[in-house]
Parts: C-alpha cells; structure tokens; sequence
C-alpha cells in the first residue's frame, strides 16, 4: 500500500515536471523566434544601409548656374591616404588639406560646353600651396574655358602668390575692401641643425657623390653652401621669370611690374595711405574691391542676367566636386580595348608597400604589374611628383617599367612640379620624357647618413664596452664611434651606387657617361635647361604626354580611352568605407573631431617636418637619392 501510493506520487511529480518543462520550453521557443526575428530584423536594416551606402546620391546640376571652383589646401596629383583614411578623417573632422589638379581640369573642361553653366567663380581663399607647373596646368584650362565666351571671375578676402596666379587669368578679379595680395617671389630658405646636433654630442657622419647634392647639407652646416646656393639662384629665377611673365600678359600689365610691386612695397602702399587693398587696385592686380554681399550681387547678376528677378534672392549655383560627380556619372559607358593607363607616382620613394601620397617601391611595382597584365592596356604614362627617396625602391621601380616596356608597349613620364634625383631615377628609363617647363628636375646624385650617440651618452656617464667575432663587430654600432671599415665601405657603395645612376642615365639618354656626369653630381634644374642638357625630351603637361603615349602606340585622338589607375580596395575596405561614409554627418552633428585647433596644428606639423621626414625613410642600405626641392 505505501509502495503504491509512493509510486502514485512519483507519477503525479513526473507529470507536473513534463508539464513545466514543456510550458518553460514553449516560453523559450518564442523567446528565440523573437531574437532570432529581432537579429534578422538588424541584418536587413544592415544590408539595406549597406546598398543605400552603394548607391550615391547623385546631385543635381541646376539650369542657369555658377561652377563654383574652390580648392582646398595644396594642388596635387593624387591624394594622401587610402580612400579608407580619408574617409575616417572626414568622420573625425580632420581636412584633408588637398585638391586633386585632375578634379578641377576636368570639372572646366565639362563646363565649358554645358550649357546648364552660366559662369565659373574661383574661389581661392582654400589654395593653400601648389607647384608652378601645376598653377600653369590649371591656368590653361581656364584659358580653354574662355574660349567659349562665358564669364570666369576670382574672388576672395585676399590672394597669395599661388592663388593670384590663377585669379589673374580669370576675366575679372573682384577683392575685398580689406584684402592684400603679398607677391614676394620664390624663396628657399632651409633649417640647418649643426650647431643643434654638436650640441647634443651627436656625431652625424655623411656620405655623399656631387658637390651639388644638398640635401644632407641641413646636418652638415649651419649655412646654405656655395654651391646650393647656386643652384637655387638658378632655378628660383627662372620660376619667378616664368611667373611674372605669365601674370603679366594675363593681366596686361608691363613685364617688370611683378617686380617691381614686390621691390618697391614700402612706397607703394605709402602712396595708397597704408591701405593694402587700395594698393592693389591702384597697381592694376584687381578689377574692383567688393563687399562679400557685393560679390553676391555681382555674381547674380552675371548668372541670372543684368536686370534679374526681384523676387530671385540668390542665384542657382553647384561646387565643382558636386558637378562633376554628376557629369563623371552620365559619361560612364562600356570600356574599350585601347587603353592609355596613367599611373601616379607622388611623394617620398620609400622601400615597401606605401599608401598614396608616398611612393612605395612594391606597392608601384604591383600597380605597375597589374597594367602590364591587362592586354587591353596599349601605353603606359608615369605621372611624377617626387623629390625621390630610397635609392633601392626607385630601382624597384625602374626595373618593374623596364618589364612593361619588354612587352613592346610604349612609356611615357609626364614629369610635374618636381621629379628630382629618385624621381629622375625612376623616370629615365622611359621611351619619352615630358616635363612642365617650369618642372624642378635633376638632382642626380646619392647621399646616406649615420648618427652615432658615443659622445652623447658620455655626457650622460653611460659608457659602452663589449667584443665582438670579427674585425666588423660592433663598428656599425648607434651607441659606439663609427668604425673605419664601416666608413669605407659606405663611402665606396655610395660611390658605386653615383656611378650605376649615371651609367644608367648615359644608356638610357643615349649620352656620353663624362656628358652626364657635368650635368649630374647632385645639380637642381628647372625643365626648360634640362632639356637643352638632353635630360628631358619635350615640354608639355599631361595631356601632351598621353597623346604623345597614343601615337607612339599607334592610336589617333578619340580612338583610345585614358584610365588612371589606383589601388584596389578589399571588400572589407570597401564595407568599411562605405560604413564611415555613413557615419560622416553623425560625426559632425555630434561635433566629433580634433579638438586642436587648425593652425596650431599646422604650426606643429611645419616644426615636426625635418624628424617625419627622417623617421619614415627606410631604404635597406640607407642610401637615397633625395632632393630638398621646396620652395615657399
């Protein structure tokens, strides 16, 4: 009886335990349909940000309106960073400080047979620095503009000498009442850190081929040398000749009247009552000072007629970067079997992979290889903008080209504001060098540098000891006095590596090796001379160059298409991207971004140049080919 009853009760618990579990696992059930729900719910959202992400928006170009073109930053011929990094740098807020050269020729040259473009306003004020040639190659383009009969006008608060430039070959130039335009020449004025470097008992130890090779000068003296000096005389000039000369005639002005504006400021502007503006006007730079509200009238007018509608507050208007997103998008159509690929090379040659901005020796040699396997490819133009850099990189390089021209397409560099010493390295081997007549090229030479910190840590009472297997042991040491081997060693290498540049430079040219070497060991020339010394074969920017590259390949105009190729991202860089597109306004409207404010940062970034510039050079011998060519 008591077994039955027990047995009774350990059914009945059985039953109600099936029961609850049976409720608690129909609770889980449609807990798990709801977060199963919830995450397919996420994933769609997900997938439906990520094709909208897909999908630009595509602006609208208004009928009647004003091209707004308005660089920001430097001119230059390919943007620094990845498409990554310049997106996350839009998110946290940080300029780019750059404006692709292509972008605003392009945009013009759209423009001029849209009839949805009324007039062109040059925006100026952003321009913050630009090689000559590239100004020159933005400039006749605006001339090209003009032929069409529609109005270009510059505006801005006041205009440098490289934003001047541009403005002066606009129909009219329109600045503010408080406005200046300091036009002080070409000047190349360098740090140099000798005294600095003795002071901290660093021994700096300098190996170099070319009395004209200065780029090591800066750790090495305490004053521009002779011959640097000579140099930079001869090219400055000739920049600053070209630079008037063009302003002048554009403006219509005398042809020492740049010179003389510079040369006689004080009195100048004594005349015009201290009033910069007033001094510019009354010297013929501007057309009219204006208000920024009067700039507005004016260009309203210009857009919407002379007697425009009371009721029409402003005029339609569209930025270059907008307009030509929407142009680029109703112009894509099937690619074509004869293909002019344009490769960038801008920025420091350095040995790796590098991003754009920087020239890596494997990252070009892969882009390179990619253009040499595509049949469709029928030429090869090599735009440069390099001082140069890493002398084993820029081989890297030449050899890469080498292998596309064993292919029997043709080579063609177009040479922009500066392709010196490894610049010039990775450019001689073409089948034809164009260059901008007021390109700074040349700088054929070779340099290395070695610190030692002995003295250093002597004062320090640090004092290094030791032994070594071999007579070489220890003598390349950082912490320890150069050794004497090492020294040699260098010296002959450096030697070896001046010879095998313009060995090459002679069998490339096709000169003789004594020719070369008059016009090498480290000499800066601008273009137009280093044509006459057979370094350079033509002047003309890069459309000369890509048509040259098509008839050297057979094709006439209209009968090949021009692909400028870049670096490809992976898919989970293209998602990434796309994401912190996305992200962009988020980050703006929560005020994101550095908190350092714009020109203390350019401040900081000027004083960190000379140890960036140290820190990223890493060629395998340190051995570079490296030109200091800057000019303020």
């Amino acid at each position: 009886m008591g077994i039955g009853l027990q047995k009774k009760r350990s059914k009945w618990f059985m039953s109600v335990l099936r029961l609850v579990k049976s409720l608690f696992a129909g609770v889980w059930r449609v807990l798990n349909g709801v977060r199963k729900g919830l995450h397919l719910g996420f994933l769609l959202l997900l997938v439906i940000v990520l094709l909208a992400s897909v999908v630009p928006d595509q602006p609208q170009i208004p009928r009647d309106a004003a091209l707004i073109i308005s660089p920001q930053g430097s001119l230059v011929d390919q943007l620094s960073g990845d498409p990554l990094e310049q997106a996350f740098a839009k998110v946290r807020g940080i300029s780019l400080n750059e404006t692709l050269l292509r972008d605003l020729v392009d945009a013009l040259r759209a423009a001029k047979d849209d009839e949805r473009i009324e007039v062109v306003v040059l925006q100026l004020d952003g321009l913050t620095g630009s090689g000559l040639s590239k100004l020159q190659e933005l400039s006749g383009e605006i001339l090209r503009f003009k032929e069409s009969g529609k109005s270009i006008i510059a505006i801005g608060d006041t205009f440098d000498r490289n934003q001047y430039y541009i403005a002066a070959h606009a129909d009219e130039i329109y600045m503010s009442p408080m406005g200046n335009i300091p036009i002080d020449g070409y000047s190349r004025y360098l740090p140099y850190y000798r005294s600095a470097i003795d002071s901290l008992y660093i021994d700096f130890h300098v190996w170099t081929v070319g009395e004209y090779k200065s780029f090591v000068e800066p750790i090495t003296r305490d004053d521009m040398s002779p011959e640097d000096r000579e140099s930079s005389e001869i090219f400055l000039g000739a920049l600053w000749d070209a630079y008037q000369a063009d302003v002048t005639a554009a403006r219509g002005l005398p042809s020492d009247a740049l010179q003389s504006y510079a040369d006689n400021a004080v009195a100048l502007l004594t005349e015009a009552g201290g009033n910069t503006a007033q001094m510019a006007l009354d010297y013929g730079l501007v057309d009219e000072l204006l208000a920024r509200n009067q700039i507005r009238e004016r260009v309203k007018r210009l857009v919407n007629g002379e007697e425009p509608d009371d009721e029409k507050e402003d005029y339609a208007r569209i930025g270059y970067a907008d307009y030509l997103k929407a142009v680029q998008a109703g112009e894509r159509g099937p690619s074509s079997e004869n293909k002019i690929a344009v490769i960038v090379a801008s920025g420091t040659i350095l040995d790796g992979s590098q991003p754009p901005g920087s020239v890596g020796g494997d990252s070009m040699s892969a882009m390179i290889r990619s253009v040499s396997e595509d049949e469709d490819v029928k030429a090869l133009v090599l735009r440069v903008d390099s001082p140069g850099g890493s002398a084993f990189a820029s081989d890297v390089i030449l050899r890469e080209l080498e292998a596309f021209q064993n292919s029997g397409r043709p080579l063609v560099v177009s040479m922009s504001s500066v392709a010196a010493s490894g610049g010039y390295w990775i450019s001689m081997g073409a089948d034809e060098i164009w260059a901008s007549p007021t390109t700074i090229t040349g700088s054929i030479g070779v340099g290395a540098t070695f610190p030692t910190f002995s003295r250093s840590l002597d004062q320090l009472g640090i004092h290094v000891d030791g032994l070594g297997t071999t007579r070489l042991s220890g003598q390349a040491n950082l912490l320890r006095e150069l050794g004497p081997d090492v020294n040699e060693i260098i010296q002959q290498v450096i030697e070896h590596t001046y010879d095998e540049f313009i060995g090459q430079v002679a069998e490339f040219r096709d000169k003789d090796l004594n020719e070369v070497d008059e016009v090498a060991r480290g000499r800066i020339w601008i273009a137009t001379d280093a044509q006459e010394h057979g370094l350079v074969d033509k002047l003309g920017d890069l459309d000369d160059a890509v048509a040259s590259a098509a008839e050297l390949a057979g094709f006439a105009e209209g009968e090949y298409q021009i692909e400028f190729v870049e670096e490809e991202l992976s898919f989970v860089e293209l998602i990434a991207l796309k994401l912190t597109i996305i992200l962009a306004p988020v980050s703006k409207f929560l005020n994101i971004g550095p908190q350092i404010p714009e020109a203390f940062q350019r401040l900081l970034d000027v004083a960190a140049e000379p140890f960036r510039f140290v820190d990223q050079l890493n060629d395998p011998r340190d051995l570079y080919v490296y030109c200091f060519c800057e000019i303020r």
